[in-house]
């Protein structure tokens, strides 16, 4: 059977059903049969034979539904995986086919939405690849459970990137709460950023602090609870006292 050669290259940009992604690659299906005008036998129901008291219009519109529902069963089943596509039911109807996986694969959806929700409560924040990527990951997994049935709210997606911020975020949090207008995403992306910018710079002034003071403190010792500074050396002999050892002052 003749397969067109834009079929192909459309079934070459959707990532092929391997069971966990099948909500993704359900969404690029019915998106891609859209965009070639392909769609009708997944909107309508098969339409009766042709016959002689058809119109021109009734004949039209059962060859557009045959050569739609003819090419959705072809890309469906170009862009299965093998070891999913010989468990599938044989079936000369693209709608039905789209249902029989839909309703195989509806458990492993459930399974992914409740795994995506407990990450998006729990995650937190280590900082090591930055505010706005930790954000961004987070962002992701909503719109993961959102493409799944279970949307989250914009309002509850900022609370749980503030709960997954850490203690040193303490300070921004709180004046987060207590101000009467609340941010978006996007404002809280923004707000992050600076907030962790200010912190690193906070910290490297406190490490250029103590790395200060060590340096003026450094060649310092106590000696029988004497402080010497850095131009006293130490030398072998006697001290005033006639005994131990003696620190001598050099200038």
């Amino acid at each position: 059977m003749f397969i067109p050669t834009s079929l192909y290259s459309h079934a070459s940009g959707i990532k092929t059903l391997s069971g966990s992604n099948f909500s993704e690659w359900y969404e690029q299906i019915q998106f891609t049969l859209g965009v070639m005008d392909l769609d009708l036998a997944l909107l309508t129901e098969k339409p009766g034979e042709i016959t002689d008291a058809n119109s021109e219009e009734e004949v039209s519109l059962i060859e557009a539904w045959t050569k739609s529902n003819m090419l959705s069963l072809m890309l469906i089943r170009m862009t299965v995986a093998n070891n999913i596509k010989t468990s599938l039911p044989d079936v000369d109807n693209a709608m039905e086919l789209l249902t029989a996986i839909k309703e195989r694969f509806k458990s492993a959806d459930e399974s992914l939405a409740g795994t995506l929700m407990a990450e998006l409560t729990t995650k937190k924040y280590g900082g090591d690849k930055g505010i706005e990527e930790h954000i961004l990951n987070m962002t992701d997994k909503g719109s993961k459970l959102g493409a799944l049935g279970m949307k989250v709210e914009e309002s509850f997606l900022v609370q749980f990137i503030l709960n997954s911020l850490p203690s040193k975020f303490g300070p921004f949090k709180i004046h987060y709460n207590t101000q009467k207008d609340k941010w978006n995403l996007n404002e809280l992306t923004s707000m992050c950023i600076q907030e962790e910018v200010r912190l690193k710079q906070e910290g490297n002034h406190f490490a250029l602090a103590v790395t200060h003071g060590s340096m003026k403190n450094k060649g310092k010792f106590v000696k029988s609870g004497k402080k010497f500074a850095p131009n006293e050396r130490y030398e072998p002999g006697e001290s005033s006292q006639g005994h131990g050892k003696a620190f001598v002052v050099t200038c």
